[in-house]
Formats: C-alpha cells, structure tokens, sequence
C-alpha cells in the first residue's frame, strides 16, 4: 500500500514504520490518521514480518495531533474523534501483536506521540529524545494510550506526577524510570533500531508472542489463572518447529537456526 504520512518498509523479517511528516514535526493529521491502522495491520497481519519497527524520519518523533486542522471554536470534536480512533488502533494492534515491536524514539514524542513511542516491547531512545505528556498545555486529557501505558510502565504515582505536572524526560531519565530501554547515540540511532529489530526477528516468534500474552494478562489476572496460562501455552509450544530446533540445538556449538513456525 502507498502512503502520504508514512514511510513503511520490509526486508529480513522486518517491517518499518517511520513517521514521515517531518516539516510539521510529524503531527498527526486527518491522513496519518487514516494510514496508521492500515499500516499497523499490514505487518501485524504478514507472517512473513517477524518484527515490527517504529520510528520517524526527521528531527522529532511524533508531536500528536496536527493543532493546525484544530479551530477550539466548539467544532473538532469529531475530527479529534477520528484522529483518536487511527491513533488508538495503531497503538493496540502494535501492544497486541504476536511479534516483536521496536520503537527507536529520535526526538521529541509528545502529546498524542507519547504513546506510540513507548508501546513497544523495545524501546530504544536517542539522546536528543524527549518524553512529553503535554495535554495539560491545550486543556485535554491523554489519548494514544498514554493513560494506559504510564501507569503500567513507572507506577501510578510517577504516573500522576508525569501527566498532572507535565514536565519533559529526557533519555536518560527515561531509562532510569522505565519508559525506555535504552539510550542510544543520536547517529547511532538508525543502526541499533535495524540491529535489534533483526535479532529479535530471527528469534523464536510463536515463542515471543505467547510471552507477550502472559505479559500483557498479568496485573489483571489472579496468580492463579496466570500460573495456569502459563502452565497451557507452555504445553502447547512445544508443538512447534522452533521447539524442535532449539532443543536439538540445546548444548551445542551453534545456536538454533529459527524460523518462526
């Protein structure tokens, strides 16, 4: 599929998404809003995608909605109902996809970019990243799963003091309270998003996304059912190729070779 706001790409088991709005510091506009789903379930949906990456071309991440398309005169309400859907279904489908999801954050993520950049299993955030709440500045609540994400990710309470002050995390605070992984030189951005999103793609995919589901089930469920989700998808994995292959590999010289079945 051709896009105007996005560029996506494929190669190795990876697909790519990067933000491509640069002169208007890649807000999200009525288009971007109807791309993002379409690209999110392009790859989530293509077995032959083993990882997804997330980026943006240019000098900032993602700054939420484009406030230009916005009149504050009483008549947005339905595009910021619109804009909310593309963005909140990208969000989810990248949360629940049975693979690997990497973002590589290379500048500001504010605003409504503030939950695509820490929706993935990886995050990876270059030193000229900035981690932005920034709804109380225009008078809204948080959207792009923030409300979601923060809580899960820093805690309630630093939750609360990140949206309700609404004060800039730079990378490598970012790291230190969990919603990044790792900081990353600015130039060495691009090389170590590729490098990590191939590792994991040649990883053990079935594997990753049943660990994703644990995950993902595990502050709602008792531990009781957790224990038995864990103790079934267990079970059923061992049913797999890449099963086969990592036991035969198990003790050897050489890893095993997976791939994804």
């Amino acid at each position: 599929m051709a896009y105007e706001t996005l560029e996506c790409t494929q190669a190795d088991g990876v697909g790519t998404i990067a933000f491509d709005r640069p002169d208007a510091h890649n807000s999200i506009n009525a288009r971007m809003g109807e791309e993002l789903p379409d690209a999110a379930h392009e790859f989530v949906s293509d077995d032959e995608i083993r990882a997804i990456a997330v980026t943006a071309n240019g000098p900032a991440y993602n700054t939420g909605a484009d406030l230009t398309e916005l009149s504050a005169d009483g008549t947005d309400e339905a595009h910021v109902r619109s804009l909310a859907a593309g963005l909140h279904e990208f969000v989810s489908q990248l949360v629940r996809a049975p693979k690997p999801v990497v973002v590589g954050v290379n500048g500001v993520a504010a605003g409504g970019g503030l939950g695509p950049s820490i929706c993935g299993d990886i995050v990876l955030a270059a030193e000229s990243a900035r981690f932005e709440f920034a709804y109380p500045r225009i008078g809204l609540s948080g959207d792009g799963g923030s409300t979601y994400l923060l809580p899960r990710l820093v805690g309630l309470r630093r939750a609360q003091e990140l949206a309700l002050r609404d004060e800039p995390i730079g990378a490598e605070e970012a790291v230190e309270i969990g919603l990044a992984t790792e900081v990353v030189a600015d130039d060495e951005l691009d090389a170590r998003l590729s490098e990590e999103a191939s590792r994991l793609a040649s990883g053990p995919t079935k594997g990753y996304a049943a660990t994703k589901r644990l995950l993902a089930g595990s502050l709602d469920n008792p531990l009781e059912t957790q224990l038995a989700n864990e103790g079934e998808t267990i079970a059923e994995l061992t049913d797999t190729t890449d099963f086969a292959r990592g036991h035969a590999a198990f003790g050897g010289d050489e890893p095993p070779e997976f791939v994804g079945e």
